[in-house]
């Protein structure tokens, strides 16, 4: 029996997934805003502090790749669930860990919740692709704003708490609290399991797939691969821009700190409200031709950040650098998930390339600027974005008839 959908159902699954990105922004944000007061309270040095932050690297490194299988074989719902509750249990043990002021526990804490993180983004990924293909129009570009418009609000909110003098138990306690309520109740609304099992077909796209498709490793996919270096570029372009952006202003361009700030929350701003529309262009011109603008934007705006006389047009570069940014992840996530009997597969290989390059990618950029500066360091990215400008093709919508070959040409 084939299962159907109304619209009501699926509107309600794309708001379920909508807040569950949210919540994942807001979550890692939060965190993030308050590990100042973490390196403080611990009495560690920033050295230190990054060999610690390595710990919740670790835990979704690890996750990562084998997420796709928990995926298939549990569904959505219940893995968003699984990372859910473990992040909340990593950070429940972190919260003990601080009050004790003891650092192997909170090297614990931190690897559940990167444990938790891992099985959390590709779930949650999954979803968003199974959602857009159900409305027939792209919607995962607005799934990222929600994410990025969830750690602005957990920035602010780390930022706020900081600044009352609340507790860091009692914080990352109360995010623990939002989580697990969180993950109760919002999955509910998630597309049921029958509807995706029955959008899976076999390679001759003739009948249903009893489960997932079984055969050669997504990682063994040239397409998926090419997917993945896509992915890899506009990763690196984010995850660099969120840590060496403030930096780059103050060091090179003599600006005051807040100065530097406002420079990272215009280039957030930028890539947030392209996210947000970034679905309208994608469907009138296709991802290939979208992807080709917005990765030549995020290095014609890399370039005129760094080589800006002044801070009014690194501002510039900072609108057309997020701009660029913004979509070259979800439009990876999408093409990944273009055949929904191998999409747990291949969306957990392309998230494990680009998560890797968000979080190694911004240390190597500081080891470069010991060298050159921070800001000259910055256009090392370009050779990523550069290699994603030419494997853009490889996210071309697959052809019915190649929606089951893993390794189909490009």
């Amino acid at each position: 029996m084939t299962a159907s959908l109304t619209p009501g159902t699926t509107r309600a699954a794309a708001s379920a997934t909508f807040s569950i990105f949210a919540l994942n922004g807001l979550v890692f944000a939060s965190w993030a805003a308050r590990i100042p007061a973490v390196t403080r309270t611990l009495g560690l040095t920033s050295g230190e502090m990054g060999l610690l932050l390595l710990a919740i690297s670790a835990g979704s490194v690890i996750t990562l790749p084998m997420a796709g299988s928990v995926v298939a074989r549990l569904g959505t719902a219940k893995t968003v669930r699984l990372g859910g509750f473990t992040a909340a249990f990593g950070g429940l043990v972190v919260a003990i860990a601080l009050g004790l002021a003891f650092v192997p526990l909170t090297a614990v804490g931190l690897f559940f919740f990167g444990v938790g993180i891992g099985l959390w983004d590709v779930s949650q990924n999954v979803e968003g692709a199974e959602v857009e293909r159900h409305l027939g129009r792209t919607i995962m570009p607005r799934f990222h704003a929600g994410f990025s418009g969830g750690a602005f609000i957990g920035a602010l909110a780390g930022a706020g708490l900081s600044a009352l003098n609340v507790s860091l138990t009692g914080h990352l306690l109360a995010i623990v609290a939002l989580v697990c309520v969180s993950m109760v109740f919002v999955p509910r609304a998630f597309l049921p399991p029958a509807v995706a099992a029955s959008t899976a077909v076999t390679p001759d796209a003739t009948s249903p797939a009893p489960g997932p498709v079984r055969g050669r490793s997504a990682w063994t996919e040239m397409r998926t691969l090419m997917v993945g270096l896509v992915v890899l570029g506009a990763a690196l372009t984010e995850g660099a821009a969120n840590d060496w952006i403030a930096k780059a202003t103050v060091d090179g361009l003599g600006t005051s700190e807040s100065q530097g700030a406002i420079m990272f929350a215009v280039f957030v701003a930028a890539m947030t409200a392209v996210r947000f529309i970034g679905g309208t262009f994608i469907d009138a011109y296709g991802r290939v031709t979208v992807l080709y603008a917005s990765l030549g934007a995020s290095l014609a705006g890399l370039l005129l950040f760094v080589l800006a006389p002044n801070v009014w047009l690194a501002g510039v570069g900072a609108v057309l650098w997020g701009a660029g940014a913004a979509l070259g992840f979800p439009m990876g996530m999408s093409a990944a998930a273009d055949d929904p009997a191998r999409a747990a597969a291949r969306v957990s290989v392309v998230s494990t390339v680009g998560y890797v390059a968000f979080l190694a990618g911004p240390p190597l950029l500081g080891f470069l600027g010991d060298h050159f500066t921070i800001r000259w360091a910055l256009l090392a990215i370009g050779v990523a974005v550069v290699a994603s400008i030419l494997t853009a093709p490889a996210a071309r919508p697959l052809p019915a008839s190649e929606q089951a070959t893993a390794d189909a040409e490009v």
